[in-house]
């Protein structure tokens, strides 16, 4: 062991001088260029930031698209009223005509201009038809009315 001794202590001491060495160097290439660092640091923490966030906005949002099959009926001759079901509903004249008006395809404004009323009214009136109906749309509105012998 002591014949090697000079030769550890002197490989010690080497390591420890190599260390050093490139410790020093690595402080002076920090020191000489930290702006370049910060600046490369920012410009990777901006890139990750853009791209994730691109990733976020162009993700395809799912949609529920809900199809309905239209029901073509045709008006018949021997169409009857049912009275007891628009008593049943609480449907007043108004909404019934309404109803009627939408079933010929008035839009709003047309429907609201044709008995002389606000939009807002023919509004209202739409809404409480769907509420009494159970329905969430026009269409549903108007092939459940005659479905129910409401309209013709």
């Amino acid at each position: 062991m002591k014949k090697y001794k000079e030769t550890i202590i002197y490989s010690v001491g080497l390591a420890l001088l190599m260390f050093l060495l490139k410790w020093i160097e690595l402080r002076f290439i920090i020191f000489n260029h930290s702006f370049e660092i910060y600046v490369g640091l920012i410009a990777l923490i901006f890139t990750s930031l853009g791209i994730w966030l691109a990733l976020k906005l162009s993700k395809p949002k799912i949609e529920t698209l809900v199809l309905e099959k239209e029901v073509y009926l045709t008006p018949s001759s021997d169409f009857t009223l049912n009275t007891s079901l628009i008593t049943q509903l609480e449907l007043s004249k108004r909404e019934l005509e309404i109803l009627s008006l939408m079933a010929k395809g008035h839009s709003n404004e047309e429907i609201a201009s044709h008995i002389c009323v606000s939009l807002s009214t023919v509004k209202t009136h739409n809404q409480n038809l769907f509420t009494k109906l159970n329905v969430k749309r026009r269409t549903q509105a108007i092939e459940k009315a005659r479905r129910l012998n409401i309209i013709s």
